[in-house]
């Protein structure tokens, strides 16, 4: 078939509808779809209001009339008033405004490494965290099941500083994927303050509060979603004083890492 004429290629172009046999050829024929589009780039152009909007007139080149003359035999040539006349003076464009002042940039933010109080003991004790708390862990099974769910990681808590405080921890994973730290600590009973649990990194630079516990007994505390336990391993127990301030006290009295 034949491709399409370059008046049916100028009305598809301005989006005139076709004859049926030169529509169904151009839906068919990338030749004639590419002349299309470069037609359109040139209409489009014009159908922007800026573009489309009349400039002013100009005035035609000498050679312009001297053409119509040798042609047409006249002899006579238009007066320039009349020229000047019918091509009005291009609007004089007003001075360009100045672009306001970029405001001054703005001071450097002073940046403040936070060093909180729990960062004391905790820093000193890096180093044993990672060696020595494990001991005992495996002997907590792994893959018991009960109510509340499977057991998936566990920890034998270790007393620190002689505090004599001891205990296991186990993190169970119910049916939906959300997981709880079962703790059973037997430690003393405080006076002026509370145990909490952490889950804290190998670096001993990040930590996540579970909650608190007592110093006798069984406590079940949700594991925050989206914590990767093999990132924070440390189960912590410290001791908090009733200050009101959220961040490890860092005293610590059992710590183990969960396996």
């Amino acid at each position: 078939m034949p491709h399409c004429t370059p008046e049916t290629l100028a009305l598809a172009a301005l989006r005139e509808p076709l004859p049926a046999v030169d529509d169904a050829h151009l839906a068919g024929c990338a030749r004639c779809q590419a002349e299309v589009a470069s037609l359109q780039r040139g209409v489009d152009a014009l159908a922007v209001p800026q573009l489309a909007a009349p400039g002013p007139a100009v005035p035609p080149p000498p050679a312009v009339w001297s053409a119509i003359a040798a042609a047409t035999g006249v002899t006579a040539t238009p007066r320039p008033d009349v020229v000047a006349a019918a091509v009005p003076a291009a609007p004089v464009a007003p001075p360009p405004v100045p672009p306001p002042p970029l405001p001054p940039p703005p001071a450097p933010a002073t940046v403040t490494t936070l060093r909180p109080r729990r960062s004391r003991l905790l820093l000193a004790a890096a180093a044993a965290l990672v060696v020595g708390a494990g001991i005992g862990a495996g002997a907590v099974a792994l893959g018991d099941r009960d109510d509340d769910g499977l057991t998936v990681a566990a920890a034998a808590l270790d007393p620190l500083e002689e505090s004599g405080a001891s205990g296991e921890a186990r993190v169970l994973e119910r049916g939906d994927g959300t997981r709880t730290l079962r703790l059973d600590l037997t430690a003393a009973d405080l006076e002026d303050g509370f145990y909490e649990v952490w889950l804290i990194d190998e670096a001993v630079e990040d930590m996540y509060s579970l909650g608190v516990v007592q110093g006798g007994g069984e406590v079940t505390l949700e594991v925050p979603p989206g914590v990767d336990l093999t990132e924070f391993p440390v189960v912590d127990v410290s001791v908090e004083p009733l200050d009101g301030d959220p961040v490890h006290s860092g005293v610590s009295v059992a710590r183990g890492v969960l396996a």
